[in-house]
């Protein structure tokens, strides 16, 4: 008897027809037509149809018993599909296999939900039985490009010679900016560890060691509260070198994500990519993670309302710290009062008191404070916005922040209705010059904008007394697509200045040494100038699977709220284990 060949459910061709071959996978689905069962069996490689004969009687009577996600083992003669039958969507659909055994490995109870077809299920179902989530192709698509992602930066880095290297996840509780995970010691009770945030200060001490280029593909945990596209815990390749400037840094990782774009999506990103600064990007986008996908840049037109009689208008136009900011829809002289109604809601929703809005078309323009404009005003603000016959702008005042903020989603939304944010194209840029400090909203103290290990702009370290908010950082965000990948700075390498910056967020001498003073011992003997920087695995397999979640890219994802439906976790553990660890069960009143 020929030789029977074991191959994979999405590896037969036309140069296998005539051989003897052994499939293992899943029942796709069945299908009976005129006496013969057909059986499409399935794999992570993907679908092969195999016929069974009712003259081979045994083999005949299992396939019809056979049920969808049945695991079987077929074997067979592999054969071209008969004129008429083939099928153009499987890259096994000009052969198929005759069938002369079939084994049942494992038996499956009905799925609470279709395997074979990529339906919309609820997504708490699909969490709740992720094994089976993970059987349909969009899934495995999705963690098959991820791995492609991964392995490309590793391959970038090991060809530069960095080294991976892993560092701890029992470490000090040190804050940088999110709520920690705290694991506490049995061997020392009443102590604990923290789960790493990142590995921030770890990467800066292997620069100290004398380590030089390093990377890692790092797990990180946070303790926030339950945000709708968050995770506890998250991936991010992180990277390290020494003796670098911003521009070496950028330069490196622009050359990595058009390597691993190319080696893993088969795509060439266009370079140079773009760079902003912070400032640029709230003045024109209204975010410090613009989406270049499409243009209609924001535009302050505070100038046209100087002398307005319309009040709410003039004080915004007159305050110096006010905007009034212009955001123009391509077409939109031809939407109803209604769709206008909708985009004032909409401006609501994302903090706006109201949205004034003028549209023009070849017979004049119209507004929804038509009463209180007039025709050089309205030929004022429209010279500045560029809007044609045809557009309408939507007009947005208030506090610079706050009025750049609502413009900017306000931009993204009339984006999303014209369908210029289209999920296959990337466009990524970076964004610089962000501030060092920042006041914190609720308690008006002065915190980092990112991290305190940041280095400011060249030349501006004596702001850093004087005049805090002042300062720029050496700081730089890749962006895509509006979403921000990652962030990166040249550290303090400075032994005083860190101290200075840790005093100017409110550290006392004695907390800085309680939380970080086995770093601070380590900048004393020697740190060369370093920097380096971190990207989001998880976001960044999210826009290149074109998913709108990074759930969709995470074999095992926590809910919004932070939960895992599958092994129902957190869960309560035995009051005999929180003895061993010195901790009593909290009460849930």
């Amino acid at each position: 008897m020929a030789e029977v060949l074991r191959v994979s459910c999405g590896g037969l061709s036309p140069q296998e027809v005539g051989a003897r071959i052994e499939l293992r996978g899943w029942v796709h689905r069945r299908r009976d037509h005129g006496g013969l069962v057909f059986i499409d069996v399935r794999d992570r490689d993907g679908i092969t149809q195999s016929v069974f004969d009712p003259a081979v009687a045994s083999a005949f009577d299992v396939a019809q018993s056979l049920r969808n996600e049945d695991v079987i083992a077929v074997t067979g003669t592999v054969r071209i599909r008969p004129p008429g039958t083939e099928n153009p969507k499987l890259a096994t659909g000009d052969v198929e296999l005759a069938a002369d055994d079939v084994s049942v490995l494992a038996r499956s109870e009905t799925p609470p939900f279709p395997v074979n077809v990529d339906a919309d299920v609820d997504e708490s179902l699909r969490l709740k039985y992720r094994y089976l989530d993970l059987r349909r192709p969009r899934l495995q698509r999705n963690l098959t490009i991820r791995h492609k992602l991964v392995k490309a930066m590793r391959d970038f880095f090991d060809e530069r010679d960095f080294l991976e290297v892993e560092t701890p996840a029992l470490i000090k509780s040190t804050p940088e900016g999110a709520r920690e995970y705290l694991v506490p010691s049995r061997l020392y009770p009443g102590d604990f560890y923290a789960l790493p945030q990142s590995p921030q200060m770890l990467k800066q001490l292997l620069m100290i060691g004398g380590i030089g280029r390093y990377m890692q593909i790092a797990r990180c945990f946070r303790d926030e509260d339950s945000r709708a596209d968050r995770q506890p815990e998250f991936t991010q390749l992180d990277v390290e070198l020494s003796f670098v400037t911003e521009d070496d840094v950028m330069a490196l990782m622009e050359d990595c994500i058009a390597y691993v774009w190319r080696r893993a999506l088969g795509i060439e990103p266009a370079r140079p990519l773009p760079r902003l600064t912070h400032a640029q990007a709230l003045r024109d986008y209204g975010s410090d993670k613009p989406d270049l996908r499409f243009g209609l840049p924001l535009v302050d037109v505070a100038g046209t309302f100087a002398q307005t009689p319309i009040a709410f208008l003039a004080e915004h136009a007159r305050a110096p710290h006010s905007r009034i900011v212009a955001v123009r829809y391509p077409g939109g002289a031809a939407l109803s009062r209604r769709d206008f109604d909708g985009l004032t809601e909409a401006a609501k929703g994302f903090g706006a008191g109201g949205l004034v809005w003028v549209s023009f078309s070849g017979d004049g323009w119209k507004s929804s404070i038509a009463r209180l404009l007039d025709d050089a005003t309205v030929h004022a603000v429209r010279e500045l916005a560029e809007a044609q016959d045809g557009d309408a702008l939507l007009l947005v005042a208030g506090p610079r922040a706050a009025a750049s903020d609502i413009a900017g989603r306000l931009r993204l939304h009339v984006g999303e209705r014209l369908g210029l944010r289209d999920p296959a194209a990337f466009a990524f840029c970076w964004v610089v010059g962000f501030p060092l400090f920042e006041h914190d909203p609720d308690s008006g103290a002065i915190v980092f904008t990112h991290h305190p290990f940041t280095a400011p702009a060249p030349g501006q370290e004596g702001l850093i007394d004087t005049d805090p908010l002042s300062v720029r950082a050496q700081h730089y965000d890749l962006v895509l697509n509006g979403v921000e990948l990652g962030s990166g700075s040249i550290r303090i390498h400075d032994v005083a200045l860190q101290r200075k910056v840790f005093e100017i967020l409110g550290h006392t001498r004695a907390e800085i040494e309680t939380r970080f003073g086995f770093f601070m011992e380590a900048l004393r003997f020697g740190a060369p100038p370093h920097g380096g920087m971190a990207w989001g695995i998880d976001r960044l397999a999210m826009l290149a699977c074109g998913e709108t979640s990074i759930r969709d890219v995470i074999a095992f994802p926590k809910t919004q709220a932070f939960r895992d439906l599958m092994m129902d976790a957190p869960s309560a553990v035995p009051d005999a284990l929180l003895g061993e660890l010195g901790l009593r069960r909290a009460s849930r009143g």
